[in-house]
């Protein structure tokens, strides 16, 4: 009769396989002969090949004992709970290929698709990928805090870029963000003057309304957070706005008076 190996090429597995079907029940393991040796018979290599079809086909290891001795209905409504479970599984890896393959620009990573279109306008407008990728960071956190809110700002937000002097603003912080200089750098100067010069505007037209979202303090604070956390220039310039009558980021608000 068969050794182990023999069983084994004959149902197309590996000697592994067939110890570890005998490990956990599966397969039974037979008495050794005189000479020590486990010898396998054909009733064997058929319970093998029927295990090994069943396991290809995508049959959990644990549910295959029950399937062998289930009757023609029994085994007919375990193979459609498994397609149906197959299936699922299938939809659900088709997904993740979906999400990977999106992800190979990189701005997808938990964005939606409004916002992956605003970073490219801001590739256009010769914003550098450290500004790019400090807005996808902010926008990435606006995602998690408001989630229903970035539909709503995003058409705004794309006639924004329209303003020559945004435009300037990221191309200063750009220059600024792949140099490194340093909170010294004059140019911070040059972007708090700009970036008042834009508050002003935006609160005279009443832009600078957040709606519902004004008021989750949590979630402002995060974001505000964001850049300072990111980048020790970002609380220099923070300094800077106060002096122009400006405080906060996210929330802006005017000051009565210019801090000193």
């Amino acid at each position: 009769m068969l050794t182990i190996g023999q069983l084994a090429a004959y149902a197309g597995v590996t000697v592994r396989a067939v110890r570890h079907y005998h490990q956990i029940g599966l397969l039974p393991e037979p008495e050794r002969d005189a000479s020590g040796y486990r010898r396998y018979g054909a009733l064997a290599v058929v319970s093998l090949v029927k295990i090994r079809t069943l396991a290809n086909a995508g049959v959990p290891l644990s549910q295959i004992r029950q399937m062998l001795k289930a009757d023609a209905s029994t085994f007919a409504d375990a193979v459609e709970r498994i397609d149906s479970h197959l299936r699922d599984e299938i939809e659900r890896l088709e997904t993740s290929r979906k999400q990977i393959a999106q992800l190979t620009a990189g701005d997808s990573l938990a964005l939606p698709p409004e916002v992956t279109s605003y970073l490219d306008r801001l590739r256009e407008i010769g914003a550098s990928e450290r500004m790019v990728e400090a807005e996808r960071d902010g926008w990435i956190l606006v995602a998690a805090c408001w989630p229903d809110h970035i539909r709503e700002v995003m058409p705004w937000k794309l006639r924004q870029l329209d303003d020559p002097q945004l435009v300037r603003l990221y191309r200063l912080l750009s220059e600024i963000l792949e140099s490194d200089p340093g909170l010294d750098d004059p140019r911070l100067e040059e972007v708090a003057d700009v970036m008042a010069g834009l508050a002003e505007q935006a609160y005279t037209a009443g832009e600078v309304d957040l709606g519902e979202a004004a008021h989750d303090d949590l979630a402002i604070s995060l974001l505000d957070a964001l850049p300072v956390e990111s980048n020790p220039g970002a609380e220099r310039l923070l300094e800077l706005l106060r002096k122009r009558g400006w405080a906060g980021w996210t929330r802006l608000e005017r000051l009565t008076e210019p801090a000193e």
